[in-house]
């Protein structure tokens, strides 16, 4: 699907307030409500917009604490690659999870109350995954950016 500005206004602002209400998101890009209601369909329809989520605020639910693992496997091949990813998508604490060219295998992000919280996950869940080699965290000292927009 090829995006016009005017997709790309309806994008910028949904990615801001993804419960903008059509009325409101017509009258912010400049069309009548039906052409824009219209729009938003058709990116959804196209995958352009996959899904609508609340961002929650990390310290508020009890998980302030974000860490980076980077994981190195015992082999590459197909079925230990899979086994681990198979295994981390049933881990909450990991909000991401990425397959890496370079040093390591794996790059996560988790979330956790604090290091306590995040060390018995290291050792008790992510260290034991069959085909773990070894796990080296490294920890953030200050946020200076996180979001969740795309520059479109």
């Amino acid at each position: 699907m090829e995006l016009d500005a005017l997709d790309r206004r309806i994008l910028r602002a949904l990615q801001r307030d993804g419960r903008l209400q059509n009325v409101d998101l017509a009258r912010e890009v400049g069309l009548s409500p039906s052409p824009c209601l219209r729009r938003v369909r058709l990116l959804e329809e196209a995958g352009v917009i996959e899904r609508y989520v609340a961002v929650l605020n990390p310290a508020k639910v009890g998980k302030p604490l974000t860490v980076f693992a980077r994981v190195w496997l015992k082999g590459q091949d197909a079925e230990t690659v899979d086994h681990f990813t198979e295994a981390v998508r049933l881990l909450p604490q990991v909000v991401e999870c990425h397959l890496m060219a370079g040093d390591c295998d794996f790059l996560l992000r988790i979330v956790a109350a604090d290091l306590d919280e995040y060390r018995q996950f290291q050792v008790n869940h992510l260290s034991r995954i069959r085909g773990v080699q070894s796990v080296k965290t490294d920890i953030p000292m200050q946020k200076v950016k996180q979001t969740s927009e795309l520059p479109v």
